[in-house]
């Protein structure tokens, strides 16, 4: 009569099995399962370096750009892009540069793009604020407004109004929304584009009425023969 293995027997036979595969499989690919160990244990530790390295390039990026914000705040605009040699501080133009994978140094190119536009250089500033990536939410739609203002200095009226249109669809409410909408149109109608234009000042009409754009749509759309509906 054979024995009935007990459920702890049965655990250790497997085991044993498991444990005897796995041996034979090592003796005989010693060095592959050597090397991929390695490479295991080489590639954790480069994820954790770049991790650590990242939070340091972070934190020095937030330093600098507390220093360069305090210039732009008092309208030293060319020391607030360029630094001070004297000071040994970084401007903007270097924090974009230099930590360009940092949230700092993306919000950089957001400030050097400021600075350039109040120093009148909007081409530069076009440059900057296009490699600047907005965050998510309400905080992404003045830069892109800010976008949308400068492509209207530089009279790009068509770029400028899809810009206000993006800035009004970034985060929709019943404040920005209807506002870069109708800055929007208003671009629309610089470029020739009536048509376009009263697209969005009816879209302002039918969806928010009771913005501070609604009346300002209705008459606007009432000069252009619109419908106003």
């Amino acid at each position: 009569m054979s024995k009935k293995l007990s459920k702890e027997d049965l655990e250790q036979d497997i085991l044993i099995e498991y444990s005897s595969r796995f041996m034979h499989f090592y003796n005989q690919n010693k060095a592959a399962v050597i090397g991929g160990a390695l490479g295991i244990v080489i590639a954790v530790g480069l994820v954790i370096g770049y991790f650590i390295y990242t939070s340091q390039m972070e934190q020095e990026a937030q330093v600098h750009l507390g220093v360069a914000e305090q210039a732009l705040m008092q309208g030293n605009f060319e020391q607030a892009l360029y630094g001070d040699d004297d000071d040994f501080t970084l401007g903007f133009v270097q924090i974009a540069r230099n930590y360009s994978r940092t949230s700092a140094g993306n919000l950089a190119y957001y400030y050097a793009a400021v600075s350039e536009y109040e120093l009148g250089n909007y081409e530069d500033a076009l440059e900057y604020i296009k490699n600047f990536s907005p965050p998510r939410g309400i905080l992404g739609v003045a830069p892109i407004s800010l976008h949308a203002i400068i492509l209207l200095d530089l009279e790009r009226y068509e770029e400028a109004a899809e810009e206000f249109k993006r800035a009004a669809e970034w985060d929709e409410n019943n404040s920005t929304t209807p506002y870069n909408l109708f800055e929007a149109a208003q671009a629309h109608i610089e470029a020739g584009n009536n048509q376009r234009a009263i697209e969005l000042l009816d879209r302002i009409i039918a969806e928010y009425p009771n913005s501070q754009q609604f009346s300002r749509a209705q008459r606007l759309i009432g000069m252009l023969g619109g419908s106003g509906s």
